[in-house]
C-alpha cells in the first residue's frame, strides 16, 4: 500500500506556537521573492539550446553528487547509476532501471537535506502525492518523464516558472563561453551569466596543468612564458568573462593561504611552476600568491572574489581513476583564515573597491575567525553555509555563530551552489524558512523588533545577494 507524500506548510518551523506564528508571517512576505542564484554549476547549454531534458534520471540523478554519494556509501556502484566512466567500464544505460535503483534505496536519504529537496521537487514540480519507494518507482518515472516532454518543462520555461531572476554558472578560463553567447544572442529575457574559475591554470597540481597553460596563453593571445604575460592572460580572460555577464571570480583552493611576494620572487616562483619543478610547498605558495593577484585584479575590474577553501577533493583515488573528478568523494578539512588571509588583507583588506566572499566547510571557524574578520575588514563578507553545511541545522548554526559579531549585513544572503537545476527553488525555500525561524526567535526573545525582522528577512532572501555580487 502506497504512503502519502505531503509537504507540511509549517515544515522547519518551530513547535513553539509564539515563534512559529512570527516565522509564518515573515516567511509569507519573502517566499515569493525572485530567486537570485549567484553561484552554481548548472550547465549553460541547457538554456542555450532549450531542449527538453531527456528523462528523469538524467535530470535528477546523474548530475547530482549529493544523490549518488549516498548511494555509493551503501554499496551502489556509480556504474549502476549511469555515471559515465573514464576507463571504459560498462555502465548502466537504461534510465528506468537506474530510477528503480534510486527508489529501492530512497530510505537512505531520510533526515537529509537531499530528501527534503527531492520531495519538494516531486510535489511542487510534478504533483506527486505518494512517496517514492519500489512500488511507486514506475509511477514516478512515467509521471516525470511525461512532464519533461512538455513545453512547460523546457529549461527556459522552468527558469521563468520558478521565478529565477538570475542564475550564474561557473566556467574555466579555457571555456570559450559559446553557450553564454548563444543565450545572449537568442533574444530570451532570462539572465544567465558566468563566473571566472581559474583553478585549472592557477593550481600547479591540477590535472593537465602544463597543457592548460599553453591553451590559456593561446586563448588570451599572451606570451605566458613570462610572469607578466601570464598575469596579462588572466586580465584578458577576465575581461572576456565580464563581457559574458560575469561579476565574480571563484577559487576552490585547498586552503585560504595568501601571499604577497616581491615581483622578483613571484617571477622566480612562476618560472619553477612553468617548468614543472615546483614542490608541493611551492605549489601552495603559488596558489597563495595568485589569490592576492586576483584581489588586485578585482580592485581594477570590480569583480567579486569568492574563496571556497578547505576540502580535500577526490579523496577516493580509485573512484577518480574510473569516473573522474567531482564524483562525491570530496571531504572537508580544517581551515585557518586569520593567518592565511593576512598577507592579502595587509595589502588590500581596507580597500573599499575590493569585495571578497569567504566560504568555509569548517564550522569551528565561524565565530572564531570568519565573523571577527568580516566584522572588521571592509573588503570581507561571509558566504552562506556551503556544501555539507547547506542544511537546516547548518543554517541555524551559521546564524547563531556569525550574527553576534558580524551582524546580518556582513553576510551575503543565500546561494545554492548546485549542479541539479530543479533543486534551486527547493534550496532557496529551505534557506528562507530557516532565516525566518532565526529572526522569529530574536523577535520572540525581544532582541529584535518585528518591523526590523521583516526588513532583515527581505534582505537575506533578496537584497544582500544582489548587492554582494554587484547584480
Amino acid at each position: 500500500m502506497t504512503k502519502p507524500l505531503f509537504l507540511h506548510p509549517d515544515r522547519l518551523f518551530p513547535a513553539d506556537p509564539t515563534i512559529r506564528a512570527i516565522a509564518r508571517t515573515l516567511y509569507a512576505e519573502v517566499k515569493d521573492l525572485p530567486i537570485i542564484s549567484p553561484h552554481g554549476h548548472t550547465d549553460p547549454r541547457w538554456f542555450a539550446e532549450n531542449e527538453n531534458f531527456a528523462n528523469p534520471t538524467d535530470l535528477l540523478i546523474v548530475p547530482d553528487h549529493y544523490v549518488f554519494r549516498m548511494l555509493y556509501s551503501q554499496g551502489v556502484g556509480l556504474e549502476e547509476l549511469g555515471i559515465a566512466s573514464k576507463d571504459g567500464t560498462q555502465v548502466e544505460t537504461n534510465p528506468r532501471k537506474i530510477w528503480r535503483r534510486l527508489a529501492e534505496h530512497y530510505h537512505l536519504f531520510r533526515g537529509t537535506p537531499s530528501r527534503m529537496w527531492l520531495d519538494w521537487v516531486f510535489v511542487e514540480m510534478f504533483g506527486l502525492d505518494v512517496r517514492l519507494e519500489p512500488a511507486t518507482a514506475d509511477l514516478y518515472y512515467d509521471t516525470i518523464d511525461a512532464a519533461l516532454a512538455t513545453p512547460a518543462f523546457k529549461p527556459r520555461a522552468l527558469f521563468e516558472s520558478n521565478n529565477i531572476e538570475l542564475l550564474a554558472t561557473t566556467e574555466s578560463p579555457l571555456d570559450p563561453l559559446i553557450h553564454h553567447r548563444a543565450i545572449r544572442e537568442s533574444g530570451w529575457g532570462g539572465r544567465v551569466v558566468t563566473a571566472y574559475r581559474p583553478d585549472p591554470v592557477v593550481d600547479p597540481e591540477h590535472d593537465g596543468f602544463a597543457a592548460n597553460l599553453i591553451r590559456f596563453g593561446e586563448m588570451a593571445g599572451e606570451d605566458i612564458s613570462t610572469w607578466e604575460g601570464y598575469l596579462n592572460a588572466h586580465r584578458n580572460r577576465r575581461a572576456f568573462f565580464r563581457a559574458a555577464g560575469a561579476t565574480s571570480t571563484d577559487h576552490g583552493h585547498p586552503s585560504a593561504a595568501t601571499a604577497d611576494l616581491s615581483h622578483t620572487d613571484a617571477e622566480a616562483l612562476y618560472a619553477k611552476v612553468l617548468a614543472g619543478r615546483a614542490s608541493a610547498a611551492e605549489a601552495e605558495l603559488f596558489r597563495a600568491q595568485m589569490l592576492t593577484e586576483m584581489a588586485r585584479m578585482s580592485i581594477d575590474d570590480g569583480m567579486v572574489l569568492q574563496i571556497h577553501p578547505g576540502v580535500l577533493r577526490n579523496h577516493n583515488p580509485s573512484l577518480m581513476a574510473r569516473f573522474g573528478r567531482d564524483k562525491g568523494a570530496d571531504i572537508p578539512t580544517p581551515t585557518d583564515y586569520v593567518r592565511a588571509l593576512k598577507p592579502l588583507l595587509d595589502a588590500h583588506g581596507s580597500d573599499p573597491r575590493l569585495s571578497i566572499i569567504l566560504f568555509t566547510l569548517d564550522e569551528t571557524s565561524y565565530s572564531r575567525e570568519l565573523a571577527p574578520l568580516a566584522g572588521h575588514y571592509p573588503s570581507l563578507r561571509i558566504g552562506p553555509p556551503w556544501w555539507f553545511n547547506d542544511s537546516p541545522e547548518g543554517m541555524r548554526r551559521f546564524r547563531e555563530q556569525v550574527t553576534e559579531t558580524a551582524g546580518f549585513y556582513n553576510t551575503v544572503g543565500f546561494n545554492d551552489d548546485t549542479r541539479a537545476f530543479l533543486s534551486i527553488p527547493a534550496r532557496h525555500d529551505v534557506a528562507r524558512r530557516m532565516d525566518c525561524v532565526w529572526l522569529a526567535q530574536l523577535v520572540a526573545e525581544h532582541r529584535l523588533e518585528e518591523d526590523e525582522a521583516h526588513e532583515v528577512a527581505r534582505a537575506l532572501a533578496y537584497d544582500l545577494v544582489k548587492a554582494a555580487y554587484k547584480l
